[in-house]
């Protein structure tokens, strides 16, 4: 018990007295202290006294699908500060393959008694994939935000990057330089944000011939596989659904023995970190993660304020950062 005391106190920067009251419901500490107090048992991963334990409704789920693609873990900073500045602590959940799932992650959640939880990214977004635990959330009245493109029929307050716009300004842009023959690198075939892609390009290109599409799941390895089967066809521009995407249709085409962008252009999309690093660095479509995350996070807390927020997606606009992966088309 002196251990914690004194473990939480320098968490604080109080006194051990001071968490000691706050432990005992003893009067004499100011709300703030007090809830400071309450927050670092959480970090610190000691179980409240019971009858605090109530309290731990200000406790926010943030669930990731991964961290090895750069954009997830620029979401995970924006939105874990803006949760702290409205008072509430986010509970990182990252998923892991055969690992925790999603489902056992928002199992864990209420049992934490969380306030609400935020998804940047995940299986919402894909059709295909078992959807039953963000039903449960919405039977328990769980407030809830989702980051990207959802399916039809799960009715939660959803912040997007507008994907048509993403695509018509890389499309767009090869276009300008020359480009006749270009190709799409997606995700797979259920995920709602490459469906959206995949109607922009349609409606840019005029006519897209299906052998200039190909899927793939987002990696680099994905992406260079997918890659590669499309300059076996013969195209000269790339448009990829991830920068990671992106960065395995350049390593595709220098096994190939094609330079980047002398040979072939690619672009990106997201922008994440060091994405102006690679080599040659890599013209993208960037994501505004602030605003976004930003966003989803005021939702939440007017969500968890009021229990009601405006119906319908909220769409940001991208924007096209030209780098050194595009350039004019081989005549």
């Amino acid at each position: 018990m002196t251990r914690r005391l004194a473990q939480v106190a320098q968490k604080v920067g109080v006194s051990e007295a001071t968490v000691s009251r706050v432990l005992n419901g003893r009067p004499g500490v100011s709300r703030t202290t007090r809830q400071s107090v309450l927050t670092a048992l959480d970090v610190l991963g000691y179980e409240r006294p019971t009858q605090l334990r109530g309290e731990r409704a200000r406790l926010v789920g943030l669930v990731l699908p991964e961290l090895q693609n750069p954009i997830f873990p620029a979401f995970a900073e924006v939105i874990g500060g803006s949760l702290a500045q409205q008072g509430l602590t986010p509970v990182l959940c990252t998923q892991t393959k055969g690992g925790v799932s999603e489902a056992d992650y928002v199992e864990l959640l209420l049992q934490q008694q969380v306030s609400g939880v935020v998804f940047a990214g995940g299986l919402f977004a894909q059709a295909d994939e078992p959807h039953e635990h963000y039903r449960r959330l919405a039977d328990r009245r769980i407030p809830v935000v989702l980051i990207n493109a959802s399916i039809e029929g799960l009715d939660f307050p959803c912040v997007s990057c507008d994907d048509a716009v993403a695509v018509e300004q890389a499309w767009r842009h090869l276009e300008s330089l020359g480009h006749e023959r270009v190709g799409l690198v997606l995700g797979p075939s259920d995920h709602v944000p490459s469906r959206r892609k995949l109607a922009a390009a349609r409606a840019v290109a005029g006519a897209l011939p299906p052998e200039r599409v190909e899927r793939s799941l987002f990696s680099l390895e994905g992406g260079q596989a997918a890659a590669s089967r499309l300059l076996e066809r013969g195209v000269t521009g790339i448009v990829c659904a991830s920068d990671p995407l992106a960065l395995g249709a350049v390593r595709a085409a220098r096994r190939r023995g094609l330079a980047v962008p002398e040979d072939v252009s690619v672009v990106g999309f997201d922008d994440s970190a060091f994405m102006n690093c690679t080599e040659p660095p890599l013209t993208t479509v960037r994501q505004p993660i602030e605003a976004m995350g930003r966003a989803a996070v005021e939702l939440l807390s007017a969500l968890i304020q009021s229990g009601a927020v405006p119906p319908g997606e909220l769409l940001f606009e991208p924007e096209l950062v030209v780098r050194g992966s595009t350039a004019q088309a081989r005549r």
